[in-house]
C-alpha cells in the first residue's frame, strides 16, 4: 500500500492503476490514506522569510513559502483573511518569521499584521513593475482606434517590444520600438515612463533614493498617459511603507510565480485532480524536500560587512543575523554575540538531532513535472481509453 501512496505522488492515479491491477477509485482512497499519514509525520520548517502568494487552481489558492530556500511549506484552499488567519495563528515557531513577502492583496496584508505584528512586510517589487508594463498596454491598446487594421495589426504583433525592457532589445527590435515611439509619443511617453520606473528599483539603495525618485517620476507623468499610470500610483500611494521596505530588506518570492506553470501541467497529466491531491503531490513528493538552509543574495551581499565587524569586535554573528535589517557597515552591538564555547541554539519546537525539513523544493517540483510531461508524451497508451484532449477538464474535475 505504502509503494502505491509513494508512486501516486509522482504518477497519474490511472497510470498506478493499470500496473497494480486495481480500480482507479481504489488508488485514489490509498492515496488519502498515505497523504494523511505525511501529514501526521512530516513538519516543515517556520520560514523566518516568509512568501505569501497565490496560484490558480480553478479558483485562486494561497500558497506559503519559504523564500530563502525557494521552497513551498502549505497551500491553503482559499486566500481570505481567515484562511490565511488561522494558519498563521496554528503555525509554531511563528514569531520566528521575521519577513513577509507578498502582493498587494488587503487580506493578506490584515492577516499578517493581526497575527504577526513584529514581522516586516515587503510588497514582492515584481507585482509592482508590472503595473508599469500595464500600463504601455494600456496606451497601446487606446491607439488601436487611431489606426488602420494593417498599423492595428503590427501593432499588436509588435507588442512584445513594447514590454522588453529597453537593454534587452536587439538592434531589429530597436528599429521598431523607435519607429512606433516617434509614430505616436503617447506611447513613447508611455514606454520611457515604465523604463524609468524599473530604473527606480535597479538604482535606489534605501528607501528615502526610493521615495525621493518615485516623486520626480511621479511629476514626470504626462497628463497624456496618467489615467494609464492611475492604477500604479494609486497603489503606490496606498501601500508605500511596504513597497519602500524593499529597498531595505530586497526579498522576494518571485520564483514561486513558475508554480503556477507547473500546476498547469501536473492537472493536464491527471486529467483534472482535485485541490487536495494536486497539494498533495506538490507538497510530498518524495526526493523534492530541501534539508538544508539556503543562503540568498541578499545575505551573501552583507556578509563582508558582518565579516568586518566579526573581526573588528572579535566575536561571532549569529548565522540567524545574517541580513536581517543590518545596514551596510554598520557594527552593530546588538547582533555581535561571543561564538567562543557558546552551543549552538536548538530549535525551540524540534528534538536534538532531527534533520529539518524547509518544504517541497520547486526547482525539484518542475523537473520532476517536465520528465512526467515527457513520459507521458513517449509511452505507449496502456489502453484504449478515450483521454480528454490535454487541458480540457471543464466541470468534471475527479474528485477523491
Amino acid at each position: 500500500m505504502r509503494w502505491i501512496g509513494q508512486q501516486s505522488l509522482k504518477r497519474t492515479f490511472a497510470g498506478v492503476a493499470d500496473d497494480a491491477g486495481l480500480d482507479e477509485k481504489t488508488i485514489r482512497n490509498i492515496f488519502r490514506d498515505y497523504i494523511n499519514e505525511l501529514e501526521a509525520e512530516l513538519r516543515f520548517e517556520t520560514p523566518r522569510w516568509m512568501g505569501i502568494d497565490e496560484i490558480h487552481l480553478i479558483k485562486p489558492r494561497c500558497v506559503i513559502s519559504n523564500i530563502r530556500n525557494n521552497t513551498i511549506v502549505n497551500m491553503l484552499p482559499n486566500r481570505d483573511k481567515k484562511t490565511v488567519v488561522n494558519y498563521l495563528y496554528n503555525l509554531q515557531g511563528k514569531s520566528e518569521v521575521q519577513y513577509v513577502a507578498m502582493d498587494m492583496w488587503t487580506p493578506y496584508r490584515d492577516a499578517v499584521q493581526a497575527v504577526l505584528p513584529d514581522a516586516r512586510i515587503v510588497i514582492d517589487k515584481f507585482h509592482v513593475v508590472r503595473m508599469a508594463s500595464d500600463a504601455v498596454e494600456r496606451v497601446r491598446k487606446g491607439l488601436r482606434e487611431q489606426l488602420t487594421p494593417k498599423q492595428r495589426r503590427g501593432l499588436m504583433h509588435d507588442r512584445f517590444v513594447l514590454l522588453k525592457r529597453e537593454r534587452d532589445v536587439n538592434d531589429k527590435e530597436a528599429l521598431l520600438l523607435d519607429g512606433w515611439m516617434k509614430d505616436y509619443p503617447e506611447l513613447g511617453a508611455a514606454y520611457r515612463l515604465k523604463e524609468a520606473f524599473y530604473g527606480i528599483y535597479e538604482w535606489s539603495g534605501s528607501p528615502e533614493a526610493a521615495i525621493a525618485a518615485y516623486e520626480a517620476w511621479n511629476k514626470a507623468v504626462v497628463p497624456e498617459v496618467r489615467d494609464a499610470f492611475h492604477d500604479l500610483i494609486r497603489a503606490f500611494t496606498n501601500w508605500q511603507p511596504f513597497i519602500l521596505n524593499y529597498f531595505e530588506h530586497p526579498v522576494t518570492n518571485a520564483y514561486v510565480e513558475s508554480l503556477n506553470s507547473l500546476i498547469r501541467v501536473m492537472n493536464r497529466l491527471g486529467r483534472g485532480y482535485s485541490f487536495e491531491a494536486l497539494r498533495a503531490k506538490i507538497l510530498f513528493t518524495e526526493g523534492a524536500h530541501k534539508h538544508k538552509l539556503s543562503r540568498s543574495k541578499f545575505e551573501r551581499r552583507r556578509e563582508p560587512d558582518l565579516a568586518m565587524a566579526e573581526e573588528v569586535a572579535g566575536c561571532g554573528v549569529p548565522d540567524d543575523a545574517m541580513g536581517y535589517g543590518l545596514p551596510r557597515g554598520h557594527l552593530g552591538k546588538a547582533v555581535l554575540t561571543p561564538r567562543k564555547g557558546a552551543p549552538k541554539a536548538a530549535h525551540p519546537h524540534e528534538p536534538p538531532g532531527l534533520p529539518k525539513n524547509y518544504g517541497a523544493d520547486i526547482g525539484t517540483l518542475r523537473a520532476t513535472g517536465i520528465r512526467a510531461a515527457v513520459s507521458l508524451q513517449t509511452e505507449p497508451n496502456p489502453d484504449t481509453r478515450q483521454r480528454r484532449p490535454a487541458g480540457l477538464v471543464g466541470g468534471c474535475l475527479s474528485r477523491q
